[in-house]
């Protein structure tokens, strides 16, 4: 956090690749979508970098491996169809929570901090998911890639966020694991926290311009509750 700036009061957190590692998951419904469509399978190494821009781009890009961009638009509703059909069925099985996750939340309650969940990845599949994982208790607001007209990098889904809350965004502080994430936050004139075990598209996680690197939410908490500590 930047010295000298006021006291923190929401916190914005992403899911894939910061709270879940949703990697298999993705992994089993691209894969049935691709069987569906004659392709053989990919492994979570290809998909990993993929992950992050909303399904709809996942899709296309998991079709881009094989296939020109005339014959992706031709399949693309069936094959959208079939990879939302796949991952409702198994949505949740495969993933894992990250370590800190649950007590990092918990601490962050304990601060008095309000908690939204802003997502690229469509609410259907979102709610469901935190359910299931136990997270969604934590989470006062739950947004996802289709709650906006724009999805992050685009600010106006933090915008959103802080808007739900009534708080101006220079009281509230963005948990993601990408650029996406620091993106959107930055537009919006959020403060930026980076965890370095999620996705990023494949980059390093030090190439993201952010307030600082915390190794999880538990970490982010603590540096959350020492800034407001200062500021008070």
């Amino acid at each position: 956090m930047r010295p000298g700036a006021a006291a923190l009061q929401a916190v914005i957190i992403d899911l894939d690749g910061t709270m879940l590692d949703t990697v298999p998951d993705f992994e089993a419904a691209l894969n049935g979508m691709r069987a569906d469509l004659g392709l053989g399978p990919i492994d979570q190494a290809t998909i990993k970098p993929l992950v992050g821009k909303g399904s709809e781009k996942l899709v296309r890009d998991a079709l881009l491996l094989d296939w020109d961009a005339a014959r992706v638009d031709a399949a693309y509703d069936d094959a959208m169809a079939g990879y939302q059909r796949h991952y409702l069925a198994i949505n949740g099985q495969r993933s894992m929570l990250y370590d800190g996750v649950i007590e990092g939340l918990q601490a962050m309650r304990a601060l008095s901090l309000r908690l939204a969940c802003v997502t690229n990845k469509p609410v259907a599949f979102t709610l469901p998911l935190l359910e299931q994982k136990g997270l969604a208790p934590y989470f006062e607001r739950v947004f996802g890639g289709d709650s906006f007209a724009k999805k992050k990098p685009d600010p106006m889904p933090m915008l959103g966020a802080c808007a739900a809350f009534d708080l101006p965004p220079s009281r509230v502080v963005a948990i993601g694991d990408s650029s996406n994430d620091a993106e959107s936050a930055r537009a919006a004139g959020c403060f930026v926290l980076t965890v370095p075990y999620g996705y990023n598209h494949g980059r390093p996680v030090q190439e993201i311009k952010s307030d600082g690197i915390v190794g999880s939410l538990l970490e982010a908490a603590r540096l959350i509750g020492a800034h407001n500590a200062s500021a008070n």
